[in-house]
């Protein structure tokens, strides 16, 4: 990619984490010229010397939204078992504290998610409304008197983090150390979350020990909780028993490290987007205020499309395949790109233009429909609706006042920090 915007397909490589650092408007045309391509496009890996490194045999970049929707429905071609994040293989001891159900395929996948899901109804949710209203209250109202700051620091990561440490019990005094070790865990890479981490076996092992304490605190609540359950969702993990299936200890830990990473950085993301969206564009600002609850639930889907927090998942062919015409083989690795597939002009009418009146609005932002689907998307809406409301009710001039600081990852759409005043 060239400095006035991408040129040709060689221009390009999602993969990299300097795409992401370059402006929006350059990634959007970059996916344009992608989609133009009609057809799954292969691309070297990008070259990680700097971090000891080489480049790996490449990948296959989908970027239309059929294309996703395929893979994700066809698991047992387009498996999660050999990581989910990155083009490179996680070492094998990551299995101990990310092997969760999100790199796993069935049937251990089906399993796990039989019994975990029975936390996310829409019936569950809607039993944390009370605790998801106080905490946005509790947030806004200690930010008021401040007059602004570090909307991210200050709004949107406390809320997530907040509302998952409930639901698990974990104490008050250790939430601080949750949401550091989390902020290392997703920012593997990135100079201000694992500083001094040159290489790629450092910045692993700098989330592998983030990881490990995270395990050790959630295993001990666990066994705690096997002798003494109170209320909070560990005890129901730990106690749960569906059709004779149980969780041990450690994947408790290893789905609450998925809460951590995955339900955080969705919600925390989104919310920042949002705030740097409704700045941008003051009239879907003033739309939403006229008729808020009628019109914030087209709100938040449409930020989710816009902003696209998670920014792909990896999938690895089982066996030879060929999608949209073009021939993969068993082993080739796949990036299944949402951001690119919620801008696809065949499925979104202007897809470049922010409108939370938009509908019908089949975004991708929480996967695409199949075994993988966001198990707390309907969390993250729910939290993201309360925050809104408490946000424009409260601080009603609120808006962000200089560029979002951008978290140098390839894999979250993230932004680190968000000057904001009101």
């Amino acid at each position: 990619m060239t400095a006035t915007g991408p040129a040709r397909l060689d221009d390009i490589n999602p993969a990299d984490p300097a795409f992401w650092m370059r402006p929006a408007r350059e990634r959007e045309e970059a996916f344009a010229v992608l989609h133009a391509a009609g057809r799954p496009r292969h691309f070297p890996e990008p070259d990680l010397e700097a971090f000891g490194l080489g480049a790996g045999p490449g990948y296959y970049a989908l970027v239309r939204h059929a294309d996703i929707a395929e893979a994700s429905r066809t698991p047992r071609v387009f498996s999660s078992e050999r990581g989910i994040a990155g083009l490179v293989d996680p070492p094998e001891e990551f299995a101990e504290f990310f092997g969760s159900m999100i790199v796993m395929d069935d049937p251990r996948h089906a399993r796990l998610r039989r019994i975990v899901s029975r936390a996310f109804t829409p019936r569950m949710i809607a039993g944390l409304n009370a605790g998801i209203q106080r905490a946005a209250v509790e947030i806004v109202e200690a930010f008021r008197p401040k007059g602004g700051g570090d909307f991210v620091d200050e709004v949107a990561a406390p809320l997530p983090m907040r509302v998952i440490c409930d639901m698990m019990g974990i104490p008050p005094e250790k939430r601080a150390r949750v949401l550091e070790l989390s902020n290392i865990v997703i920012g593997a890479g990135d100079p201000e979350y694992t500083p001094g981490a040159d290489t790629m076996e450092q910045a692993f092992l700098a989330t592998y020990e983030a990881s490990k304490e995270l395990a050790a605190l959630v295993t001990d609540l666990a066994a705690e909780r096997a002798e003494r359950p109170t209320d909070d969702l560990t005890s129901v993990l730990v106690h749960a028993n569906v059709e004779g299936e149980k969780l041990t200890h450690r994947e408790v830990a290893a789905f609450f490290i998925l809460l951590v990473v995955a339900g955080n950085e969705t919600t925390r993301n989104a919310t920042a987007h949002g705030l740097k969206l409704f700045t941008r564009h003051p009239e879907q600002r003033a739309a939403l205020l006229e008729d808020f609850e009628g019109r914030i639930a087209g709100a938040v889907e449409e930020i989710l499309r816009y902003a696209s927090p998670v920014t792909y998942m990896r999938r690895t062919l089982t066996r030879d395949h060929t999608l949209s015409g073009t021939p993969m083989k068993e082993g080739d690795k796949v990036l299944m790109f949402y951001g690119a597939a919620n801008r696809d002009e065949t499925v979104f009418k202007d897809p470049h233009v922010f409108d939370i009146a938009r509908d019908p609005n089949p975004h991708l932002a929480f996967g695409a429909a199949g075994p993988h689907f966001c198990l707390g998307a309907h969390l993250a809406r729910r939290e993201m609706t309360v925050m809104f409301r408490e946000l424009f009710t409260r601080l009603p001039g609120i808006r962000s006042t200089a560029p979002p600081e951008r978290l140098f990852s390839s894999f979250v759409n993230g932004i680190k920090h968000l000057e904001c005043a009101f």
